[in-house]
């Protein structure tokens, strides 16, 4: 068995609109599960590595359901905590066709991991043995309690000597409880060593405003004396099914420049991002941080081309995208 990653952070419910239909026509959705958080935790189940996902249910059939998914692909999910509170957070999710833009509705407020508290969870059983916590900004804007979930998850990882990191990922949206990122979000980046930020997580998150990514890189190194590892993804969206996609990873004061891929005929970009952070820390594991960027990137292509949250490719899928070899190819 691989390396033990813990990763913190709500599972949702997620409500597709069938057949390209907009919310205003369909009658039908399908129905998958979901979290940015949980979507690393599974991708990474697929690379080998034992994953542990924290999170909470509502206690009933729809959270056990939500737990099952995890089960079903390779995520321990024996530190999940039921609830008699909250509910179950769902999103609704049209798939945009040609020059139409996809959609996402959030219905996400009060769900059980939202109130989910630091004493109903048995930290030094999570941490026996792990290597990795993962964590995102989605988390800390959910709620206070679960910005606070999040640091005693951080601050417990460090103490025990595990690396940590964190895609910034700011939603403006979700910051609804009366606090804002810049009161929070700082003292959690500031214990953490791989970050995944854009422009706008360095301004809204880390008060940090340049206009390229090396600038921004070296002052967060400066104001975050944690941070080793900073990547970020670009994507030239042509339309909802033609994209082109690239990286940049910026560790010791140099910017590591990844290959470009053309994306058409995209299946399903929800997850893209999650993908790639699942390939770097695995890369970053076990490989050079090159290789790592190229892996984590080409597992990014990859998940565009599978439909749900999560990434269900092998790591010989993802290391022959980035030789180049069998691609598109019919195997038998």
């Amino acid at each position: 068995m691989g390396k033990r990653i813990i990763t913190i952070g709500e599972v949702m419910m997620r409500l597709a609109a069938c057949d390209h239909q907009r919310f205003l026509q369909t009658d039908r959705y399908d129905v998958h599960f979901g979290g940015a958080e949980a979507n690393v935790a599974i991708s990474l189940a697929q690379l080998g590595q034992e994953t542990v996902h924290i999170t909470a249910f509502p206690n009933h059939d729809l959270g056990k359901a939500a737990c099952n998914y995890l089960s079903r692909y390779g995520v321990d999910t024996s530190h999940i905590t039921y609830l008699n509170q909250g509910r179950l957070g769902l999103y609704f999710h049209e798939t945009g066709s040609m020059q139409r833009s996809s959609r996402i509705i959030y219905d996400r407020f009060g769900s059980s991991f939202s109130l989910l508290q630091e004493h109903q969870l048995s930290w030094d059983a999570i941490f026996e043995d792990a290597h990795w916590l993962h964590w995102t900004g989605i988390t800390p804007a959910l709620s206070e309690t679960a910005a606070h979930l999040c640091l005693t998850a951080i601050i417990k990882a460090k103490e025990k000597g595990i690396t940590v990191s964190g895609d910034i990922n700011y939603r403006r949206n979700l910051w609804q409880y009366g606090k804002q990122p810049l009161d929070i979000m700082p003292e959690l980046i500031d214990k953490t060593d791989v970050i995944i930020a854009g422009l706008t997580d360095f301004e809204n998150c880390m008060a940090i405003k340049e206009d390229n990514f090396e600038a921004a890189c070296r002052e967060a190194q400066t104001k975050f004396q944690g941070i080793t590892t900073i990547a970020t993804t670009k994507r030239d969206s042509i339309s909802a099914s033609e994209q082109k996609l690239s990286a940049l990873l910026y560790h010791n004061t140099k910017v590591y420049p990844s290959k470009s891929y053309e994306m058409t005929g995209i299946i399903d970009r929800i997850g893209g991002g999650d993908a790639f952070m699942a390939g770097l820390i695995y890369g970053l594991l076990y490989k050079d941080h090159q290789e790592a960027l190229e892996f984590a990137l080409a597992a990014s292509v990859l998940k565009h081309a599978v439909i749900g949250d999560a990434n269900l490719v092998t790591v010989e899928e993802i290391e022959a995208l980035v030789i180049g070899k069998n691609t598109g190819r019919l195997l038998r």
